[in-house]
């Protein structure tokens, strides 16, 4: 990416990370990468990833921005950085807000994502993870989002993933996990015959492929 591109979009991020950081004290500070968020699974739009970096000391956490989501637009973009504040503000007060490897969201990721702002609906296989950016908080980051506006002058195409001729046999059958982290192990033909849900949690196993 070019630095013409690539370093008014960082610096866009960063002071937009500011922005939330003024209204959320204990959202951390976070070290910005730019990148593909397109792959076989799907398409990331953003991730915080704790203590990734460092800096002498300090261990510094990383706001990850998926080039392909600057597609959607500024205010798009702020909903993607609030998100993955909730996450943050999260890690920093101690609360497990995921599981499945942080796919699923939980209810206590919902109560702090929309605290920050956000309107937050549930998905069968991630969770409380649905994510938009209701008005009154639009206009609340006006001005973020305006800047965020004119930064954004490029976009990352998504990845081309090829698609084989047919999924190799498994003997050892594959894990599954539900929302309260139990675990299971199943051939992909019984999970994939039909929901297979946890006694205790109620949500469904996933597979984790």
């Amino acid at each position: 990416m070019s630095a013409t591109v690539a370093a008014p979009l960082v610096a866009a991020i960063e002071e937009a990370w500011a922005a939330i950081r003024e209204r959320h004290q204990d959202v951390p500070e976070v070290v910005v990468t730019l990148g593909s968020g397109s792959d076989a699974k799907g398409m990331k739009l953003g991730h915080f990833a704790a203590q990734r970096w460092v800096r002498g000391d300090d261990e510094l956490h990383e706001l990850f921005v998926g080039g392909e989501g600057l597609a959607a637009g500024a205010a798009s973009v702020l909903a993607t950085l609030l998100h993955e504040a909730a996450h943050a503000a999260a890690t920093a007060r101690g609360i497990q807000d995921t599981s499945r490897q942080g796919r699923y969201h939980n209810q206590k990721f919902k109560s702090i994502a929309e605290s920050f702002g956000l309107t937050i609906e549930h998905d069968a296989r991630i969770g409380w993870s649905v994510t938009a950016l209701p008005a009154r908080t639009e206009a609340a980051y006006a001005d973020t989002i305006a800047m965020l506006h004119r930064a954004i002058t490029a976009h990352r195409r998504a990845e081309a993933v090829a698609v084989g001729g047919g999924r190799k046999s498994n003997n050892n059958g594959a894990s599954a996990e539900c929302g309260c982290g139990r675990k299971i192990r199943a051939s992909l033909t019984v999970i994939e015959a039909g929901p297979i849900l946890c006694g205790i949690c109620g949500t469904e196993f996933a597979a984790d492929v």
